[in-house]
Formats: structure tokens, sequence, C-alpha cells
């Protein structure tokens, strides 16, 4: 399992003593993360992590703002709506938000119920569960289908991508749909799938199509094309670029990745 934030900073929130018991329980499988619990529970806190717990007086709320500035990944083991009614006044984007999974206090269900999807609490739901034998519930589609997720392709191979957020959307889109997808590898490394965001281990999907150079590629047929290249994309042929232009993502590995 991958984790997004492998060095990322991480910590988790329990307002119970039968939740700090759990919380216990994921701080031994985060290295490096912090218990957040109530003053009243400091002594169970210390024994659940030592040396590891920071505890408050006041409402949990008022801790949301500094947990949201310098945490990647929070863990609350709190109801869900109580967690998502603190956080709503807090919430930036997507692409600020740390990523935050609920637990249950049984520690039954691992639930990302923010930035799942770029933030990793996707990826961190799936960590969480299999270490804590727990059932990752995911709604993000490319995540509870297990397919290609676009704007998270190549990011643990150091790879950037150029597109327009309305392409993204629409060639995320295609690839949720099952459209044809035209994936063009010319450079990078070729083990990209199985080290793709949250780790894939099935097959790639039926609509995902392997082509070796962009030339290759027949704008009739697909709904989106996926470009792994050294190239700039001024290189394509002008015909090629225009009928293409509004579903292409151009992915760029570093120099003599292989």
């Amino acid at each position: 399992m991958n984790l997004p934030f492998l060095n990322g900073r991480f910590a988790v929130i329990a307002i119970t003593r039968h939740s700090i018991a759990l919380a216990g329980q994921v701080i031994a499988v985060l290295p490096g993360a912090q218990l957040y619990a109530p003053e009243k529970f400091r002594t169970e806190a210390e024994v659940a992590a030592p040396g590891a717990a920071v505890c408050y007086a006041g409402k949990t709320g008022a801790q949301i703002p500094a947990l949201f500035e310098h945490f990647d990944g929070i863990v609350a083991i709190v109801p869900l709506g109580a967690m998502v009614r603190m956080m709503a006044p807090h919430l930036k984007g997507k692409e600020h938000d740390p990523g935050v999974v609920v637990l249950d206090s049984a520690g039954r269900y691992a639930i990302p119920v923010l930035a799942g999807h770029l933030g990793g609490a996707n990826a961190l739901a799936e960590y969480l569960a299999r270490a804590l034998g727990a059932l990752p519930v995911l709604t993000t589609a490319s995540d509870a289908q297990e397919t290609l997720a676009v704007d998270l392709l190549g990011r643990e191979l150091g790879w950037t991508f150029t597109a327009t957020k309305q392409v993204v959307v629409r060639t995320s889109a295609a690839v949720v749909n099952e459209e044809p997808v035209a994936l063009v590898q010319e450079a990078g490394s070729r083990d990209w799938w199985m080290r793709h965001a949250n780790g894939r281990s099935n097959a790639l999907p039926a609509n995902i199509r392997l082509l070796q150079k962009i030339e290759d590629v027949d704008p009739s047929i697909y709904g989106a094309v996926l470009w792994i290249t050294q190239r700039k994309s001024d290189a394509l042929p002008a015909a090629l670029h225009e009928a293409i232009r509004d579903r292409l993502v151009v992915y760029t590995p570093p120099q003599g990745q292989i």
C-alpha cells in the first residue's frame, strides 16, 4: 500500500475512553502520528500514545483549524456527522484540504470524508482498514471501480501533468464511464499501474488501450488521450492536436526514468 504522503504528518482525534484505546492502535501503524484527546482523558491518552498525546481543553471543534494547518492526514474516531459539522467552516478546496478519515469507535469501518482523492484519504482509509481489520468505505468512482485516476497517474513516480481542469474532468469521466481511452507511453517507468495511487492489484481496465506513440491515436475512437512523453505538445501534428486537445492530458516523467 502506497500512502500519498509516506513522510506525512498525521493526527488522530479521539474523544471518548473507548475511542482513545482504538487510537492507540492507529498510532502504532502510523509512525510519528500524534493523538489529540480532551484534557479529561489525559491519563488514557498518555497510555495509548506514550510521548505522542496532545490534550486540549475546550471543544474539539476548536482544534480543527490548527489540525488542518499542520497535518496532511487526520484520522477522527468521532461520529461522522459531528466531524462533518466541525470541518465545514474550515474547508478551502480539494487541492488544499487534508485527507480526513473517520473510524467508528469499534474499528469496523474506515470512511474517507474529505480529500479522498487528491488529499489521499482513500489511500489512508485502505491502509488503516488492512492494518486494523476494518472495511474501507470508498465512494470516489475511480477508487471504487479500481480504475485509473487521471490526476494521480504517476504521482508516486514523480510525473507531472499538464491539462486544464475542464480537460481533467472530461477525461476522468471517460475513464470511469468505461469509454475507450488511449494511454500512450513514450517515456517513464513501465510499472505505473502497480505503483498507481492507492496501489492496484487488478488487471488494467479493458477500456484503457495502450499505444506506443501518439501518432497511433485515432481521434474518432477515443474519449480521452493520456500521453506519457518527454515531447512537447507542439510536437503533435497540427491536425491531430486540434482533434484531441479538448481530451488530452500530457504527463512528463523525470528525465532518464526507466
